[in-house]
């Protein structure tokens, strides 16, 4: 495998988890790109929000995605991280994008009273289905493929496995 894949999806949809399976059986690197981030800035991602704002940690989504362009990884993007044009064609760029479409409910329920998820941890049931509603047909288009996220991990892992080698 020469290019990377990237795995994007809503917040709790079960990236960094399948991420790590698919690059074990794909004998990669397995790349949180939030964590990338953090090590990146020296700071955490709420910490981030707060000091300089959604807007500059969009903008090291995109720069942090550009570095992995020729690099044979998984990387798990963040919730938002391909919902800007920008973003989604670097990581078409780069290779393979995954959408991992998991029910919102279950979403939900692995990612309420997380305070590492700003926009989660500030906002309502409500205000989070409708980013979910909001964010899914991007997620769509931004991607080549969808697996989905009612399977299980070692499945799922199977079916990125099976794109990335495409």
């Amino acid at each position: 495998m020469k290019k990377t894949v990237f795995l994007c999806g809503f917040m709790g949809c079960g990236k960094t988890t399948v991420g790590k399976v698919a690059a074990r059986m794909l004998g990669v690197s397995f790349i949180d790109l939030d964590e990338f981030i953090e090590q990146q800035e020296g700071m955490t991602i709420p910490v981030i929000f707060s000091k300089k704002g959604e807007d500059y940690f969009r903008d090291c989504e995109t720069e942090a995605i550009k570095q992995f362009e020729g690099k044979p990884a998984v990387v798990a993007t963040g919730g938002g991280a391909l919902l800007r044009e920008v973003n989604a064609q670097a990581a078409q760029k780069a290779g393979r994008v995954v959408f991992i479409d998991t029910d919102f409910e279950v979403c939900y329920e692995r990612i309420k009273n997380d305070p590492h998820r700003p926009i989660a941890y500030n906002s309502t049931k409500q205000q989070l289905k409708e980013r979910y509603d909001q964010r899914r047909p991007l997620y769509e288009a931004h991607s080549q493929y969808t697996v989905d996220g009612s399977l299980s991990p070692a499945q799922m892992a199977q079916k990125i496995k099976e794109a990335a080698l495409k």
